[in-house]
């Protein structure tokens, strides 16, 4: 029996359509799926062929006030792994994001970004 993996996370954001433009011109990624969801909301599915990130929208979602960090369940980050970390920062960058919290360690390099959700995102790089 193969080790468990993990499949997707689903997390709501305030513009689905968008946040899916975002995260394919990103990391190269492409919409798996989208369509009609729990409580007439309209969810995105969007990764590769293994893993992805299932993004929702009902209505107008509240704007969270507490920190993730300080929040039982909270989503603290979502650690994405590209192959060349310089371009997927500067396609980041480009859009306007500034991205902070850059590290040389054993054994990568990474940067940390929050979206237009306030999402934060760890990109790692191990080349």
């Amino acid at each position: 029996m193969s080790a468990a993996f993990l499949e997707h996370v689903n997390f709501t954001v305030a513009d689905p359509v968008k946040t899916a433009a975002n995260l394919c011109k990103w990391f190269g990624w492409h919409i798996r799926w989208q369509g009609p969801a729990i409580h007439d909301g309209l969810t995105y599915h969007v990764g590769n062929d293994d893993s992805y990130v299932a993004i929702y929208a009902l209505g107008t979602p509240k704007n969270g006030q507490e920190s993730s960090y300080a929040t039982i369940g909270g989503l603290n980050h979502l650690g994405i792994v590209v192959e060349d970390l310089d371009t997927t920062e500067e396609k980041i960058k480009a859009d306007g994001i500034e991205t902070f919290n850059h590290a040389d360690y054993e054994p990568g390099r990474r940067f940390y970004f929050r979206d237009e959700n306030d999402i934060e995102f760890e990109v790692v790089s191990y080349a």
